[in-house]
């Protein structure tokens, strides 16, 4: 069993998980954090919902992020608005301690749309997102995704099985192709082999 900090992650960050309980990994975290952190690539984690997924890409994706950089420079597609939240309110939980401020955008369906359109206006490094509003956003101008470095595909399983495959490859078309791509999911139906 290897420690946080063992796995290469930042001290800041550390301390902010001690203080939400969350003391060693899980195997998902295990595995994936190491890779994500030491290598650009593409990868495919298959775990169960509740073993820690948001962390196991969370934490590499927040030390790629350049503060200095006041741009989207990940993306964070999620089939529902409730792990949307949840996932920009744990990336939240996990900077408290850093000496720059990164900053997490949530958008998805179910909130005024001008409220996230002035969101999008200040400085934004993470967007996490449902297809369906984030390409409504896309069309209309409000938010560039063409420079991220990152997306994460977070319960792909979920995702495809509410419909949302013709949504993913036409956001997909507005990344600039050099981005890698991490794939996070329960299950592996064919549908996502073929995504892959």
């Amino acid at each position: 069993m290897s420690t946080f900090l063992e796995l290469g992650v930042r001290q800041d960050f550390i301390k902010a998980l001690g203080e939400l309980g969350i003391k060693n990994p899980t195997e998902i975290q295990e595995i994936s954090i190491p890779i994500l952190l030491h290598s650009k690539t593409d990868l495919i984690g298959l775990a169960q919902t509740g073993t820690g997924k948001t962390a196991a890409f969370g934490l590499p994706l927040l030390h790629l992020i350049d503060a200095s950089r006041p741009e989207i420079q990940a993306l964070i597609l999620a089939p529902t608005r409730e792990l949307v939240q949840q996932i920009k309110k744990q990336l939240f939980k996990y900077t408290k301690y850093g000496d720059s401020k990164i900053y997490c955008e949530g958008i998805y369906g179910g909130e005024k749309i001008e409220k996230q359109i002035n969101s999008l206006k200040r400085t934004t490094h993470i967007v996490v997102a449902t297809p369906g509003r984030l390409l409504d956003l896309i069309e209309r101008g409000e938010i560039n995704i063409k420079n991220i470095s990152t997306l994460v595909l977070d319960e792909a399983d979920e995702m495809l099985s509410m419909g949302f495959k013709q949504d993913l490859n036409r956001i997909l078309k507005y990344t600039n192709g050099t981005r890698n791509t991490w794939l996070f999911s329960a299950t592996m139906p064919e549908e996502i082999k073929r995504i892959i």
